[in-house]
């Protein structure tokens, strides 16, 4: 089976960072069991899939390996990158991909769990949150740094960071400091400096989009209606006239109500002020059923944020504005700092390419499991998640070297391999229905390689 030479080496690959030897069994294990058609991807059923003959003893190896083991997840995923990036074409552009997702989680004693708002439920609620980066290319795109979100009342509980075992430098930041570090550590490493996308939870944050300045990333962000900015025939004033006494002032001010042309705009009044016959239909991808275009218009702004502590304007960016047909008011709102002669249809593009880390997370937690450890540590958060990223990694380069096949194989229907018939996985009942990025025949190659 060619497919499985292909994972035999990509495993022995991967398992250059894990240390001892006799990890190696339980990457090739776990991973396999993620791959597989199991609604459950937790610890039991994936041993009973992969060992079905030593359920048991299989279950507690697995568990030491991905909870307890001491291998670097950092050097999983980098591993991952160094098989699946020379498979990516950039020659159409390349981007990082900032978003953060979250996981429903009962209790309070998982590491991270708190009240939060959870994308995944749309709403507030207990869950586990992780913040992201993706490398994507117009065709793919993968994970390259995963790290749990903490909350303030979990970074300042000492009992509970310590029996989760949260290491000891880790102090509270927001997520969109988060995000940064992992930028900041990626390019470090020698990595391009693509364009940043991100929605508007990071692109609201104003040192967010500074320091991505400073690191000389161009970006495409999104941000909320509320943000405000200064668009064509509106500046602050001045520093006040010198007095001749005390400091020169050096501060810009802004205009009361009398002068609005001095007074920064949000970027919805920008948006209603802006000729209907600006605004262009513009088709940036192919749909599953229909070309996806909607209306957009464009204008050169500064951004305003606490202007009476600067001295002058921040460097003039794009707003880019959706508003589809039919709608009362705008949709979505993005500020960017490409060039000033990027083609409209081209920004746009570049804004919605952000669509592809929802893909990632769509297959990586219904299909791989992202999203269905069962452990509380630090530690076994970070390494299953890396394990999930390291098999959609797999099923990623097959499809990229095979582009007219699914998971190395021709697209039809397959069987699902069965559990024994003694066996029934806590919490749920096995067998999911396939979808196409599974790859329902390793399980069964492996376990036959493995003689079990």
């Amino acid at each position: 089976m060619e497919d499985l030479k292909d994972f035999e080496q990509y495993m022995a690959h991967l398992s250059e960072g894990l240390g001892h030897s006799d990890r190696h069994a339980g990457l090739r294990g776990y991973t396999t069991g993620l791959m597989s058609p199991l609604q459950r991807k937790s610890v039991e059923p994936m041993a009973a899939l992969v060992e079905p003959l030593r359920v048991r003893a299989r279950h507690q190896s697995l568990h030491h390996f991905v909870a307890d083991a001491n291998w670097s997840d950092e050097r999983m995923l980098l591993g991952i990158c160094q098989w699946v990036v020379p498979l990516m074409d950039f020659s159409d552009g390349g981007w990082w991909i900032i978003d953060d997702t979250g996981f429903p989680k009962q209790g309070r004693h998982s590491v991270g769990v708190a009240r939060q708002y959870c994308g995944m439920l749309g709403k507030q609620d207990n869950c586990q949150v992780a913040v992201s980066v993706s490398l994507a290319c117009a065709a793919a795109s993968i994970p390259v740094a995963w790290q749990l979100y903490l909350p303030q009342e979990w970074a300042d509980d000492a009992p509970r960071r310590e029996k989760a075992g949260v290491p000891e430098a880790l102090q509270f930041a927001t997520k969109p400091q988060i995000a940064l570090q992992q930028i900041e550590h990626l390019l470090a490493q020698g990595a391009p400096r693509h364009c940043v996308l991100s929605d508007a939870g990071y692109g609201v944050d104003t040192a967010f989009r500074e320091r991505l300045d400073e690191l000389g990333l161009p970006y495409v962000v999104g941000v909320t209606g509320s943000v405000t900015v200064w668009p064509p025939g509106h500046e602050p004033l001045p520093p006040r006239p010198y007095s001749g006494k005390g400091p020169v002032p050096r501060r810009l001010r802004r205009g009361d109500a009398n002068a609005p042309e001095h007074r920064p705009r949000t970027v919805k009044d920008v948006a209603f002020d802006i000729d209907p016959d600006d605004w262009q239909e513009v088709t940036w991808r192919e749909g599953t059923n229909a070309a996806l275009r909607s209306y957009f218009a464009r204008v050169r702004v500064s951004a305003a944020h606490r202007d009476e502590l600067r001295s002058e304007l921040r460097a003039p960016q794009w707003l880019l504005i959706e508003w589809p047909e039919g709608h009362e008011e705008p949709l979505k709102y993005w500020l960017s700092t490409l060039p000033e002669g990027t083609p409209l249809q081209r920004m746009v593009y570049e804004a919605k390419m952000r669509w592809r880390i929802e893909r990632d997370y769509q297959d990586l937690k219904q299909d791989l499991g992202l999203g269905q450890y069962e452990g509380r540590g630090w530690r076994g958060f970070h390494h299953h998640a890396s394990l999930s990223i390291a098999a959609y990694g797999f099923l990623l380069a097959q499809r990229l070297q095979h582009p007219d096949e699914v998971g190395g194989k021709k697209n039809s229907a397959r069987e699902e391999p069965a559990l024994p018939t003694h066996y029934k996985p806590r919490g749920s009942p096995e067998g999911a229905a396939p979808r196409p990025i599974l790859h329902h025949e390793l399980a069964v190659a492996y376990r036959r390689a493995a003689g079990s």
